[in-house]
């Protein structure tokens, strides 16, 4: 946002300048053009005069006196012509012969005046022709024509255009540290309430934003500072509450356990099935709890991810698809499962061992526990693009098209399936773990029968992949 607005500002300012700056620059050369045509207009009106003199009087030594004189001191050339033409003085290497003073001469023995078109600039180079008629009235007695130089006017120019420019340039500049002040006044407050925002959203404690810039942005920090106050204790009191609700119930459970164990000893024989259903009960309630605080913990995870730089962790996700394989795979066997790995090409996923180890081990557990017996389960480790990809497919009865989007809910179990074991928990904490790592859990099924759950993670730049 601090370079948008800060380009608009910039933007508004280098239209303002500009505006100002162009106009003064065509005034000046305009001004310094106009400067020059009166000077040799003076000029042409005074040699006019000495010329119709001189053609009174039949004495024309006074005006190529003159003329030399002039030459000699401004270096500019003059031709001075009578009615017929005959050239009284040229000075300067400039001749009445010469075609484009010939035609000037013309214009001013038919009592015309010429001046030179256009406007001067720095880049200005050549001569500047005038003509002007001798006489008084419409009795033309002579022709007078100048030929100046443009270069110290082009000179004049530069300079004074080189002052507008460096005028413009200090103006520029200080309208970009006003820009660059007035954006970091606007803009900071927000900069900060954006991350103590983010801090909220994620579940960590936020930090305080110090109230700056204009009077509503101050408001604005002043409301979110309270309102985050009261979110953090509220979530603080949640996470205590977890904590301690795991704390409190697991030393029951243990109590209970033990005394269960010890009281079976004085049941008898017909007490045996409420006996292990209590006992089954109680791990499902052990189990639950456990998924609980893992829950708790992956959603955790991920706030923590979504504000903060995650970016440096980096696994061989092969390497630890191998390694769960020789985990479960006596476990796969023991329920009449087949579990089939193929990860051979080292894949840099962008996760730590233990996260992908977990969501591992959750799709693995999930595959085992329904596919069923006799089910075909192949643990897969690809790359696709920039995507790391740990696929876990089998063959079992798979899911209901509308039952996979259920599947990742919290506490979601597929009908018929009550009597498995498992909490509904499983799929929700490897979402979680995923979508920290800025991946996702896909669920689809597969033809003629079964389930494929795909974990995509994203890879880790080729240097990382090099440096292991």
């Amino acid at each position: 946002m601090r370079t948008r607005v800060q380009a608009a500002l910039l933007a508004f300012a280098v239209f303002a300048v500009a505006a100002f700056a162009v106009p003064l620059l065509l005034f000046t050369a305009s001004d310094r053009t106009q400067q020059l045509v009166l000077a040799r207009s003076a000029d042409l009106d005074r040699f006019a005069a000495l010329m119709d003199q001189a053609a009174a009087t039949g004495d024309t030594s006074s005006i190529r006196a003159e003329a030399r004189r002039y030459t000699q001191l401004y270096g500019e050339a003059l031709v001075v012509t009578d009615t017929r033409r005959a050239p009284v003085v040229q000075t300067g290497g400039m001749r009445a012969a010469d075609p484009a003073v010939a035609r000037l001469v013309e214009a001013a023995l038919r009592n015309a005046t010429t001046e030179p078109g256009g406007t001067l600039h720095a880049w200005s180079r050549g001569y500047a022709m005038f003509a002007e008629p001798a006489g008084t009235g419409t009795q033309v007695s002579g022709a007078v024509v100048l030929r100046a130089s443009v270069r110290a006017a082009a000179y004049d120019i530069t300079w004074r255009w080189a002052a507008v420019l460096a005028g413009t340039t200090l103006v520029a500049l200080a309208c970009t540290v006003l820009a660059r002040a007035a954006t970091r006044w606007v803009v900071s407050p927000l900069s900060r309430l954006d991350r103590a925002v983010g801090r909220l959203a994620a579940g960590l404690p936020p930090e305080q934003t110090r109230t700056g810039g204009p009077p509503e942005l101050r408001q604005l920090a002043a409301g979110f500072n309270r309102m985050a106050r009261t979110v953090t204790a509220a979530l603080e009191q949640q996470r205590r509450l977890v904590a301690d609700t795991s704390h409190q119930m697991r030393n029951p459970m243990a109590a209970l356990r033990l005394r269960v164990d010890a009281l079976h000893a004085h049941l008898p024989a017909s007490a045996d099935r409420t006996y292990t259903g209590v006992t089954t009960e109680l791990d499902r309630l052990e189990t639950l709890l456990d998924d609980m605080l893992a829950l708790a913990a992956a959603e955790h995870r991920a706030g923590e991810l979504a504000v903060t730089d995650g970016s440096d962790a980096h696994c061989d996700a092969a390497a630890v698809a191998r390694g769960r394989h020789e985990l479960w795979e006596p476990l796969a066997r023991g329920a009449g499962a087949r579990l089939t790995t193929r990860a051979g090409t080292p894949v840099t996923a962008a996760c730590t061992d233990r996260e992908l180890a977990q969501i591992t081990d959750i799709l693995l557990d999930n595959a085992i526990k329904y596919a069923g017996p006799n089910a075909e389960i192949t643990l897969t480790c690809t790359t696709e693009g920039p995507l790391a990809v740990l696929t876990v497919t089998d063959d079992g009865p798979g899911l209901d098209a509308e039952e996979l989007p259920q599947a990742t809910t919290r506490f979601w179990r597929a009908a018929g399936r009550t009597g498995a074991t498992g909490t509904g928990l499983g799929l929700a904490i490897a979402e979680q773990l995923v979508a920290g790592r800025g991946g996702r859990l896909e669920l689809e099924g597969v033809q003629p029968r079964g389930l494929r759950v795909r974990a995509t993670l994203p890879r880790v730049h080729a240097d990382v992949d090099g440096g292991r």
